[in-house]
């Protein structure tokens, strides 16, 4: 069956054959064979894949599509949308897993036949794996009285019922929570047979798990603004604060990121609920892929319509929607799960902090990721006071800046625990980990933030106080927070860190300093000699694009993370010539890692720039908006390379221009025609030039560390004035 309906724009069609968008423009104009738009808009229209791909391998663009590349075509122009197709693919992928002689079976014969055997097939492996997913022409309501839909639940964990709340105290919600996933039916199913079957032939190379994990990734990068997504370092660091529960409970899932750092073990049992219908559903089958253990999802608005009134969970992870105004405030006024106090409209997260310690059995564990603002606001100072009061709230942990989105805000973490005895002096932790906010652009340092927090934290736990660190972690008595703001702001109580050799410090500062100026003295260049105006004749000219034709030189583009954690190197890093900082999210695309005598430009923002890789970059993986040129050293001397390609005119000429950006066109680049004698003759002096131009980068960074320890010194009274 010819998959006629697929339809994929001028980038898909760039990606497939491996060239710029402007190279698919040039097609457009000057070939009247080429595809005519079938769906889109007029500024970005969308072509057959089938007819593009016909055409590309008529004109010899392309000898084959790459199998990844067809089937992420075919999920991204799917005809009822790519969360659909994504969805499709992640249930025959969890078949092909669990049952694969099932798959081999049903996928032998003809498209038709596939997806009318494929429901029942379903059926048999997600109804035990996914409990509740909803049969074709059966919809499952069981979870609204918060049961579970198919016996799962071990008889020696029990769930501990609570009384449900009766019609005069909690509003009835308009929309009761749903299964997260329904068996597709025969025709819903036969639009996607083509990609499933090139799904499955994916997965037979990569394996059913890594293949839906680079459908779903790549569909998570393609829509950056549509997902808040959280960082699996710092899901790691929550599931490892929560302990080992064996029930667990994330009531705003996402896209299962923080479950899925807790799903190694098969007898634990998970439950999720989000309100976006295709994210519970991607939870359910990301989870189901990675673990034995039952997953119970639903869709549904958590506060007014939770999927598990009954539940009594060991621990409750969470990553709740920030500053929600409409989370529910009129509605649920006498909701029983507001043991703490009744929230104000603009304290939605303190309602999802009541709703996981709710959901929690005595002594379970929660830990939420809250913005800063909750620790310190004071319409919820009540609130916060009773948490304390009870026992409930253990810990506050500040994290660094880039730890989560919004990037430029330092999160908080909450530890809370359903209180199971009456603490004597209560004490709450707090542990400062600003510290390893990392400079530039690149996250912070994990596993320095995972020390100091689980250190901090094991202590707390265990001896129900930790040994004070300065401007670090501290446990405070409770009576000492209860004043008119509660505020629990770790770093307004903390004392301040302990800086015994601050002049010392700024001593070291300063030689270094000094021998840096001395440094970039001696690599000033000399001055400028003008050329004779006899010998300043045009020298002949080449582009980027004419020299890879030629293969004079491999030109690549970064933007894929890979499987391992390699260091990132961004374009923020190019432009300061600082060391790789970066990170991307994990993919099944094989990222471009940088070699020594590479050249890498930045392709936005209008800077000539141009960076050679040298050993201490090696290895680095090329992020976006970043070109890599790599030259062959018999034709090309990579620093005659780079230092051409900084000029600002040659710049200016291979610029386009949108209303607020500006794109560089690697391939128009040009350099001059010239012998590999004086190639190396322009490369030393532009090696030279390089060397200077970071002995100021280095003088300038010192300079400001010695002002700001100066200012610092004088102020907290750690250096004299004299």
């Amino acid at each position: 069956m010819q998959d006629n309906a697929t339809e994929v724009t001028a980038a898909g069609i760039a990606r497939l054959a491996g060239v710029g968008r402007a190279a698919v423009s040039n097609w457009r104009r000057r070939h009247a064979d080429f595809p005519r738009p079938v769906g889109g808009t007029e500024t970005s229209p969308a072509f057959a894949l089938a007819e593009v791909e016909e055409w590309l391998r008529r004109h010899r663009k392309l000898a084959e599509v790459p199998l990844k590349e067809r089937v992420w075509q075919q999920l991204a122009g799917h005809p009822d949308g790519p969360v659909t197709a994504l969805v499709h693919a992640g249930c025959a992928l969890l078949l092909i897993h669990d049952r694969p002689p099932v798959w081999l079976d049903i996928s032998s014969g003809t498209d038709e036949r596939l997806a009318a055997l494929l429901p029942t097939a379903l059926d048999e492996v997600l109804t035990p794996r996914v409990p509740g997913t909803a049969r074709p022409g059966r919809t499952d309501r069981s979870r609204v009285n918060g049961q579970n839909p198919v016996n799962t639940q071990p008889a020696a964990t029990p769930v501990t019922p609570v009384t449900p709340a009766t019609p005069a105290t909690q509003a009835t919600p308009a929309t009761p929570p749903t299964p997260a996933l329904a068996i597709p039916t025969a025709p819903r199913l036969l639009p996607s047979v083509p990609l499933l079957r090139g799904v499955a032939e994916l997965a037979a190379d990569r394996g059913a798990r890594p293949t839906f994990e680079f459908l779903l990734g790549r569909h998570l990068d393609a829509n950056p603004r549509q997902y808040t997504l959280t960082p699996p370092d710092l899901a790691g660091l929550m599931a490892a604060l929560a302990g080992t529960p064996a029930t667990v409970l994330d009531p705003s899932c996402g896209t299962g990121a923080l479950l899925r750092a807790v799903a190694d073990r098969p007898d634990r049992r998970l439950h999720a609920q989000d309100s976006s219908p295709e994210l519970a559903a991607l939870t359910a089958l990301r989870l189901a892929l990675h673990t034995r253990a039952p997953v119970h999802a639903a869709a549904g608005d958590t506060l007014r319509a939770d999927a598990y009134p009954g539940l009594r969970a060991d621990a409750v992870l969470c990553h709740p929607p920030f500053n929600e105004r409409n989370w529910g405030h009129d509605d649920l006024a006498y909701d029983p799960r507001w043991e703490y106090g009744f929230p104000a409209r603009t304290e939605s997260e303190l309602a999802w902090v009541q709703h996981a310690l709710a959901r929690l059995r005595d002594g379970g564990t929660a830990v939420l990721l809250m913005p800063p603002a909750v620790a310190s606001r004071r319409s919820g100072r009540r609130i916060r006071a009773d948490l304390l009061r009870r026992g409930a709230l253990r810990a506050v942990v500040a994290l660094p800046a880039g730890a989560a989105p919004p990037y430029s805000v330092p999160l908080h973490l909450w530890v809370l625990r359903r209180p199971d005895r009456t603490h004597a002096q209560p004490e709450l932790l707090l542990v400062d980990a600003g510290r390893f906010t990392a400079e530039g652009r690149g996250g912070p340092d994990w596993p320095g933030v995972r020390e100091t927090v689980l250190d901090a934290w094991g202590a707390f736990d265990r001896d129900g106080g930790v040994e004070e660190r300065p401007g670090v972690a501290r446990s405070v008595p409770v009576i000492e927070l209860l004043d008119d703001d509660v505020d629990l702001t770790p770093a307004r109580r903390l004392p301040p860190s302990a800086d015994t050799d601050g002049a010392g410090r700024l001593a070291d500062v300063r030689a270094r300093l000094d021998e840096t100026l001395r440094l970039t003295a001696e690599l000033a260049p000399p001055p400028a000699e003008p050329v004779p105006s006899a010998a300043s004749g045009r020298l002949p000219l080449t582009t980027v694009g004419e020299l890879a034709r030629a293969g004079a030189l491999v030109m690549r583009t970064g933007g894929h993370g890979g499987r391992a954690r390699v260091p990132v190197l961004t374009d923020h890093d190019v432009l300061a010539g600082t060391a790789p900082s970066g990170t991307l999210p994990e993919s099944e695309e094989e990222p471009v890692l940088t070699e020594p005598g590479d050249v890498v430009l930045p392709v936005l923002g209008g800077g000539a720039v141009a960076r050679v890789v040298d050993d201490a970059t090696a290895g680095a993986v090329l992020g976006r908006n970043l070109v890599l040129l790599r030259p062959d050293p018999a034709a090309l001397d990579a620093w005659f390379l780079a230092g051409f390609l900084r000029g600002t005119a040659n710049h200016r000429q291979a610029s386009s221009y949108a209303s607020t950006a500006t794109r560089l066109d690697v391939r128009r680049l040009q350099l001059p025609r010239l012998a590999p004698d004086e190639q190396r003759r322009y490369g030393e002096r532009f090696h030279a030039l390089d060397a200077f131009e970071r002995a100021l980068r280095e003088a300038g960074r010192l300079g400001e560390q010695l002002v700001r320890g100066m200012y610092d010194g004088l102020t907290d009274g750690t250096i004299a004035p004299d």
